[in-house]
């Protein structure tokens, strides 16, 4: 089943996509703000009109006689100079004058009466086809109750506000037409760094590791970015010249003794040979043989922990039985080299894997003693530390070794000794093991070397979480 991811929006289309909405939610606000302030000017210009009628109209009602027709026209004349007012008047629930042929009543007959005239207390309707803005009011002169309706027609505003909006649209539109290509023309030249730094980056090469980026023709938002590729470079440079290295120390550690292998071979069947011969011969080459697969089987399972594919078992570990157990071990080994084991101070018991740390202990132990001349010491020291740790020393008498050596005495193959010679027993790997073993156990190690003495200093902490035991960076278990 083909699995479709959803292709991600290029860095242009998003950005675009955000002004647009906020231009857009902009312009809405802008052109509504716009259209409510004009509409309040002519609610108030109609309020104004609309008082100065309704005075108007009171004036003539209080000067104007009691002959019906008399006042009628002076209700006629009341308004003069203004267009598209209507008004009428009632007294006392009869209709006394209308400026047109349109009767309000019906629209307006549940009107609230109005006291005070403002644009808020204007109320609208429609008659005719036709829409209206007024207030009604009512008065009382001479007994008589008149009822005043003054109202304008709103088809004039309206009309100019379906205009005035109509054109605030296109110009809005082009306003956003415009601004987007000016945002789509920021942001295409914006990225123009970037550009440059993928056309930089596409020409790294394997072999051409040691080119950095230059952190000063880039702009500030892009100088972290750049930096941060800068030591990812310097990571990987360091990470193939390691791995050139570990490869050129592969390949030696195994020619040495392949090598010998099929010289003796050849040297032995190149004429008949006695018996004798052929035992020593193969005597020889199971000793190479267990090297080989000795140095196979170191290899392997460090890279099973790099891996993450073995994991400790973590358990009370009492440091001072295991040295002693080891120096059990290596007690004849000792002898035969006049070489005294000794072991001083107690620590408290740490938690880890039993296994893993004995076969520390003894590559450190084997590595003390093959390196300490006769009739010399190498003595392991326990001692509780601060942080809930506990420090394991490991010292031996023999040659210093430089200080350019000892940052390197982890890794891999490392031989301090420029001839490369071996002893018979070390594959070049024990301290990488050791590193590795220490680290998957939250712990460090650390080498000094100084007035004939090395000395190899394991601090391990006495109690491990559960969830530490589960997430180590190195996890590792015998297998």
């Amino acid at each position: 089943m083909t699995n479709h991811t959803r292709r991600p929006l290029s860095l242009t289309l998003r950005v675009l996509f955000f002004v647009a909405i906020a231009f857009g939610v902009s312009l809405a606000v802008i052109s509504q703000l716009l259209l409510s302030s004009i509409e309040r000017h002519f609610s108030e210009q109609d309020a104004d009109e609309i008082r100065v009628m309704v005075s108007s109209i009171k004036k003539v009602l209080h000067q104007s006689p009691t002959d019906k027709l008399e006042s009628q026209e002076a209700l006629s004349r009341a308004i003069s100079g203004h267009h598209g007012v209507y008004y009428q008047v009632e007294r006392n629930g009869v209709l006394f004058y209308s400026s047109s042929d349109i009767d309000f009543r019906p629209a307006t007959s549940n009107f609230l009466l109005v006291k005070n005239i403002s644009a808020k207390t204007l109320q609208t309707w429609r008659s005719n086809n036709s829409g209206y803005r007024g207030v009604v009011i009512q008065t009382t002169i001479d007994k008589n109750i008149y009822r005043i309706t003054s109202a304008i027609d709103m088809d004039f505003h309206q009309s100019f506000l379906n205009k005035f909006t109509q054109s605030v649209a296109l110009i809005l539109f082009g306003s956003g037409v415009l601004t987007l290509f000016a945002a789509w023309l920021g942001v295409h030249q914006g990225l123009n760094p970037l550009r440059g730094l993928s056309a930089q980056i596409d020409f790294i090469q394997t072999d051409k590791l040691n080119a950095s980026l230059d952190t000063h023709s880039v702009p500030l938002e892009l100088k972290p970015l750049v930096q941060s590729f800068n030591h990812m470079l310097i990571r990987l440079e360091e990470g193939f010249i390691r791995l050139s290295h570990f490869s050129a120390d592969i390949a030696h550690e195994l020619r040495t003794p392949l090598t010998n292998i099929v010289t003796q071979t050849q040297v032995v069947l190149s004429k008949e040979r006695k018996t004798e011969d052929y035992r020593e011969l193969l005597y020889s080459n199971l000793e190479d043989m267990e090297r080989l697969s000795k140095m196979v089987s170191d290899m392997l399972w460090l890279a099973k922990s790099e891996n993450g594919l073995i994991t400790p078992t973590f358990g009370p570990i009492n440091l001072h039985q295991e040295v002693q157990s080891l120096f059990d071990f290596f007690e004849a080994l000792a002898e035969d080299s006049n070489i005294t084991l000794a072991i001083t101070g107690k620590a408290s018991k740490v938690s880890g894997d039993r296994e893993l740390i004995r076969r520390t202990l003894t590559n450190l132990l084997s590595n003390a003693i093959r390196h300490t001349p006769a009739e010399k010491a190498v003595q392991v020291t326990l001692v509780d530390t601060e942080n809930e740790m506990v420090s394991i020393a490991i010292s031996n008498e023999g040659s210093t070794i430089p200080t350019k050596h000892l940052e390197r005495i982890f890794d891999r193959f490392y031989r301090v000794d420029p001839s490369r010679q071996r002893h018979s027993d070390g594959t070049g790997l024990g301290l990488a093991i050791v590193k590795t073993v220490v680290e998957a156990h939250k712990g460090v190690i650390y080498a000094s070397s100084s007035n004939h003495a090395t000395i190899f200093t394991i601090h391990l902490p006495k109690h491990i979480q559960a969830d530490e035991q589960r997430t180590g960076r190195h996890p590792v278990r015998t297998g």
